[in-house]
């Protein structure tokens, strides 16, 4: 098949370098450019020796013009820059993959509440589609601009998903208790993320409100056509890469059996290669699912009070960025989707 010529925005970040590791050694991508305004006239593999031997690509100053000869557009760019590039690039013919937050809120007023900004292009929000492919699949093969999911988003929604539609719990008590791994902060100096500030230390934060939890809600009102009450609580924890989220809900039934819950499970993601529903009794950890696009799920109840408990994990840079943003891509062009995606996760 003819190359997919494939550029990017930024990528001077830890989702950016995530998705150059998974595109080089993808068999249908022509990489053809990358941008950096702070890094222009640099070699990739000089930023990122990791790569060295696999692109000899250099960053280069950020021109519109050069993108028009691209299929397929990433933007692994702070939130607020892609808005910024989705016109011109539509306009061109280009198909644009956001792995940032600029066209997953619907409301755009919400969306301008969360991120503190004027949204650039509020009449593109409607027809983008939120790249969660076991959520939208089918949209996502017509898709012209893709929303990536947020990391938290990912792991708690394909964990809430399948008791959602099916009606089994009380969808105005969900609780979601969170833990990124460092690198969910981005790649940017800060005093919070330096090692002798997170090392050996484990803290919530954003109890109050998380730019997530709209996301979330929206996810689980549209598949329930229903509002959803949710309490989302993120914590950082001394790790480099994960996400690993604990789901409480009340059964409206408590005479429901686990064995059933998790046969709804394994009918709902039976045919989706990246969502593995391990057997009852098991407790994933983030390490199972290291540089993978893989979630892994396992059910429980909690002893004592009967709620059910779903454990949901994904690495936070893979199945929580970039790893989806190359799942959508493979969507979009017509490929298997798994393309480029099957390494198994890294141990230890």
């Amino acid at each position: 098949m003819k190359p997919i010529k494939v550029g990017i925005i930024g990528g001077t970040g830890y989702t950016g370098v995530e998705l150059l590791r998974l595109l080089v050694v993808h068999p249908h991508v022509e990489l053809t450019l990358i941008t950096s305004r702070s890094e222009a006239g640099r070699p990739v593999a000089d930023l990122f020796p990791s790569l060295r031997g696999f692109t000899d690509l250099a960053f280069t100053a950020p021109d519109e013009g050069a993108f028009r000869e691209c299929d397929i557009v990433f933007s692994a760019t702070p939130n607020g820059i892609a808005m910024t590039h989705a016109r011109q690039l539509l306009e061109s013919g280009v198909r644009l993959i956001d792995l940032a937050a600029d066209f997953r809120i619907k409301d755009v007023a919400v969306w301008e509440q969360w991120y503190g900004m004027a949204h650039a292009c509020p009449e593109l929000v409607a027809d983008a589609v939120y790249g969660l492919p076991e959520l939208n699949r089918e949209a996502v093969k017509q898709a012209h601009i893709v929303a990536n999911p947020g990391c938290y988003p990912t792991a708690t929604t394909l964990g809430f998903l399948p008791l959602v539609t099916s009606g089994l719990v009380d969808v105005a008590d969900l609780v979601a208790d969170t833990k990124s791994g460092v690198t969910g902060a981005g790649r940017g100096a800060s005093v919070a993320n330096l090692y002798s500030e997170v090392a050996d230390s484990f803290k919530a934060y954003a109890v109050a409100g998380h730019r997530h939890h709209p996301e979330i809600t929206q996810n689980l009102s549209l598949v329930l056509n229903a509002p959803v009450g949710l309490t989302f609580v993120p914590h950082l924890t001394p790790m480099l890469r994960g996400i690993h989220a604990t789901l409480y809900s009340n059964l409206l039934d408590s005479n429901t059996s686990l064995e059933s819950v998790h046969q709804l499970f394994e009918q709902q993601y039976e045919n989706e290669p990246f969502v593995d529903v391990l057997p009852l009794g098991a407790h994933p950890d983030t390490r199972s699912v290291k540089a993978s696009n893989m979630c892994r799920i396992a059910l429980h109840k909690a002893g004592g009070s009967g709620k059910l408990v779903v454990l949901s994990v994904i690495d936070n840079l893979t199945k929580g960025a970039a790893g989806q943003a190359v799942q959508n891509m493979n969507i979009m062009c017509g490929l298997d989707e798994a393309t480029a995606l099957r390494s198994a996760p890294v141990l230890p």
